[in-house]
């Protein structure tokens, strides 16, 4: 079981992989990226992006094993014969009778989002008004090797320092995945592109100060261990431009719209109805 969650471990967090690739098998049922983003994205309200990269790292790990877990009990349970119970029976047809009014109001209220229109002018006239809301902040892609000791930390940094280039890049990944005792090992220590905030504020401090390409020349403490960052990209501030935002902007406004349209059909609908 051990090794199977390194394995896992190690496939999940490449971060890589198409949204319905299958990251593993169980008993012959698949679990794949989509299933797995899908619930990452509910369990955070749609913020996980907003998480610091190791954090993401985590919560898609805990996410894959509960995702295996459900799927190793409902195989027991229909092994077992919970599925030919009475009990069960009973549960099923209330959630059945729950389930098909929730999912006929869903897509019935999907309907009439889809029937809203807002004008090219109306989205762009927002855009202009409210460009702050599509700034940017600085980001940086950087990767990093995690150590519990200063001393290991220096090591690795004496490996590293004469290097420079495609060649330091290559032996970071390698010393990464060797040594690194944090999530992002197995992927070379990256960490993706992250935002000014959202790592521990001795990371942060350092990784944008630095130059692309290098490396921090000193082991970066926190109170998870001993750093050693590589920084590999580095974006600037910037204001998305209005086709990028133009979906986002379309779906607010329509949500802004369906607020009074509900209104107006509710009370519509309660003129007709018999309400006693």
């Amino acid at each position: 079981m051990k090794l199977a969650r390194t394995i896992l471990s190690a496939v999940l967090l490449t971060g890589v992989v198409a949204s319905a690739n299958t990251l593993v098998t169980v008993n012959g049922k698949a679990i794949t990226q989509e299933a797995v983003e899908t619930e990452l994205m509910t369990g955070t309200q749609g913020r996980f992006n907003q998480l610091p990269a190791e954090k993401q790292a985590e919560f898609r790990q805990q996410v894959l094993q509960q995702l295996i877990g459900k799927e190793l009990i409902y195989g027991d349970a229909k092994k077992t014969g919970v599925l030919k119970t009475k009990e069960y029976k009973v549960e099923y047809k209330k959630l059945e009778e729950r389930m098909k009014k929730e999912l006929a109001i869903q897509v019935w209220q999907k309907n009439l989002v889809d029937d809203i229109k807002v004008s090219d002018a109306t989205l762009k006239d927002y855009y202009n008004k409210n460009k702050e809301e599509f700034n940017e902040k600085e980001a940086v892609h950087a990767r990093h090797i995690l150590v519990k000791e200063e001393a290991a930390a220096k090591a690795l940094i004496n490996e590293l320092k004469s290097l420079s280039g495609q060649k330091l890049q290559t032996k970071f990944e390698e010393l990464a995945r060797e040594n690194s005792t944090g999530p992002s090992g197995p992927k070379g220590g990256d960490l993706g592109f992250f935002a000014q905030g959202q790592m521990v504020p001795a990371f942060n401090d350092k990784v944008f100060t630095m130059k692309v390409g290098t490396i921090t020349t000193t082991p970066v403490k926190t109170q998870f261990g001993y750093h050693i960052i590589f920084l590999q990209e580095k974006k600037d501030k910037a204001t998305r431009s209005f086709t990028e935002v133009k979906p986002f902007i379309e779906q607010r406004l329509k949500m802004e719209k369906f607020k009074s349209v509900m209104q107006e059909k509710m009370a519509a609908l309660q003129k007709k109805a018999t309400i006693k």
